[in-house]
């Protein structure tokens, strides 16, 4: 069907309306209950979708703008590292409490018989969504308190680690050499952090800050372009395309460093805009467009997993992080820490998918990790948020 004619354009209007209802229902259930937006654009998508109202199916042009917002959630979640100020003990200890996540998941699906699925669903169990739970933490001030260089050093490991094993090991491109390129865009994000001390480049600063008021925006369109190659070289070589976005939002933090804090700022929030406010809200839409609904209600075995596999996401990622942090942060602060370490989603989406497709796992035990990972969304931060109202009162900082 050609895209610019019959119910197309009907169902991306659709798609629309509902990426701007979601922030006007936050706002209007905020007096009961804060929920963060991403799960508004969820259920609305399930409502949207197919297995609901059939006010939109599943279509290539949604997909494709589907993931073009996959891969800006995660440019996005990769430009936002400030590497200076989680290296040293955060970014230590956020190394060590992925491995023993990593290793706990593992160890608990082998037991529990997973089978060959058992590497894959570990890469979903033990990730973070950063890119999901920046928003929400940059917006409530979390960032700027103590806690933000572990939030983020953890919301880094937790989801750039996933992320290269999944490259690693299930990648589907043709390409010899895959695994060797795959390492090398996983190494770009660490050789970019490695270089973030260089003096800046005087004429770097002068092209970017000449042209960031003009209609040449030299900075977005530099920012745009990296991003289009990387996720262009990762689907090339059968790497997924999350990886290259990842790397490439590093790398642009590292360039636009040359830039004063102001100039910068106001390029993130140019990118903020074109994310946040276009792309991104569609792929989490078009998430619960896709999510499959009826295999879920029609497995009570799946439904009675939704549960499980949140309390596998609370041990796994929240337990592990609240106990290796004991000696760096008071009681409160882990709190909020392990709340948000353990939020996950967009990683989850991808592996569960994976598995299914591979034959790993069934559909509907798919959607049910998925399932919990939306859960996830919704309940871990809003206990994070409790915590921190409770101890830092970080939730009343300006927002930054």
């Amino acid at each position: 069907m050609d895209v610019m004619h019959g119910a197309v354009p009907i169902e991306l209007l659709v798609l629309a309306m509902a990426t701007v209802a979601a922030p006007l229902l936050v706002d209007r259930l905020e007096r009961w209950v804060r929920l963060p937006s991403v799960v508004v654009e969820i259920v609305l998508g399930i409502v949207i979708g197919p297995q609901v109202l059939g006010l939109v199916q599943e279509h290539l042009l949604f997909e494709t703008v589907s993931q073009l917002g996959l891969a800006m959630l995660f440019f996005l979640a990769g430009y936002e590292i400030d590497f200076r100020a989680v290296r040293g003990r955060p970014i230590m200890l956020a190394s060590l409490g992925w491995v023993l996540s990593f290793a706990l998941a593992a160890g608990g699906l082998a037991v529990a018989g997973a089978g060959a699925a058992v590497l894959i669903l570990a890469i979903g169990l033990c990730s973070t969504a950063l890119g999901t739970t920046l928003p929400i933490a940059r917006d409530s001030g979390l960032l700027a308190g103590p806690v933000g260089p572990f939030l983020m050093a953890v919301g880094a490991v937790g989801e750039f680690a996933p992320i290269a094993l999944l490259a690693l090991f299930y990648s589907e491109g043709e390409h010899s050499g895959r695994t060797t390129v795959a390492i090398a865009l996983a190494g770009l994000a660490v050789a970019a952090a490695a270089f973030g001390s260089l003096k800046r480049s005087e004429r770097v600063s002068r092209l970017l800050s000449a042209t960031l008021g003009t209609s040449a925006q030299l900075a977005v369109r530099l920012s745009v372009l990296v991003l289009l190659a990387a996720v262009l070289l990762a689907a090339e070589i059968g790497v997924d395309i999350v990886l290259g976005a990842f790397a490439a939002g590093v790398c642009m933090h590292v360039l636009l460093s040359a830039l004063d804090e102001r100039e910068e700022a106001l390029v993130q929030s140019k990118l903020d805009g074109i994310g946040f406010g276009a792309v991104v809200p569609v792929f989490f839409v078009y998430t619960g467009v896709t999510f499959d609904l009826d295999s879920l209600a029609g497995s009570p075995a799946a439904l009675a997993l939704i549960p499980v596999f949140l309390g596998a996401f609370a041990v796994v990622r929240g337990v592990t992080t609240y106990a290796l942090f004991a000696r760096v942060l008071p009681r409160a602060q882990r709190g909020v820490l392990a709340a948000f370490a353990a939020t996950e989603l967009p990683i989850v989406v991808v592996a569960a998918t994976t598995a299914a497709e591979r034959g790993l796992v069934d559909e509907s035990v798919a959607a049910a990790m998925i399932g919990a990972a939306m859960l996830s969304v919704l309940v871990f931060p809003l206990v994070g948020l409790r915590w921190a109202r409770m101890d830092t009162k970080a939730v009343t900082a300006e927002a930054i």
